[in-house]
């Protein structure tokens, strides 16, 4: 069977000051598959755009700024992640310059500043204590990662940077 994954865009926006991220609390609705986690904004891409007007398109709905300059910082393979058991190929992407003021909530929930040394105290997906680390990281190079879920906890996490 040809592996098929949901395409998608994960994205950290940067403060000015580079010392916090702009994060989404997912408490809006109760059936939110992430409900009480908080993680970076992003979607699945549309089949009539490329990653990164999907990035930027995102970011434009979820917090109402518009990308001036972002980074490609990664991407990770996640396989039957989440309850439904889906597999995602996710770009992750850092947003280091926009214009415009951040909404205080998208549909999802809330939008905060989070300082990044309060990052590891949050409520998130496992998973993302993995990479979250190579996101802010000074490499410039890209991670290239693969982390099989089973339903809502990582197996395993590997990945390449060349």
């Amino acid at each position: 069977m040809p592996y098929t994954p949901i395409v998608g865009s994960l994205g950290y926006i940067l403060s000015p000051d580079a010392r916090k991220v702009l994060l989404v609390h997912r408490s809006a609705r109760l059936d939110d598959d992430q409900f009480g986690k908080y993680n970076g904004l992003g979607g699945k891409m549309l089949p009539d755009e490329d990653i990164a007007t999907c990035m930027i398109r995102e970011i434009r709905e979820e917090a109402g700024v518009e990308v001036t300059a972002m980074t490609l910082r990664g991407t990770i393979n996640w396989t039957n992640f989440g309850p439904k058991g889906e597999d995602w190929l996710g770009f992750v992407f850092l947003i280091t310059a926009f214009s415009g003021e951040p909404r205080p909530a998208s549909e999802e929930g809330p939008l905060a500043w989070v300082d990044l040394t309060e990052l590891p105290l949050l409520p998130m997906w496992e998973g993302d204590r993995h990479f979250l680390p190579l996101v802010f990281d000074a490499n410039p190079t890209p991670f290239h990662g693969f982390m099989p879920y089973e339903r809502t906890r990582s197996a395993a996490w590997s990945y390449l940077r060349l």
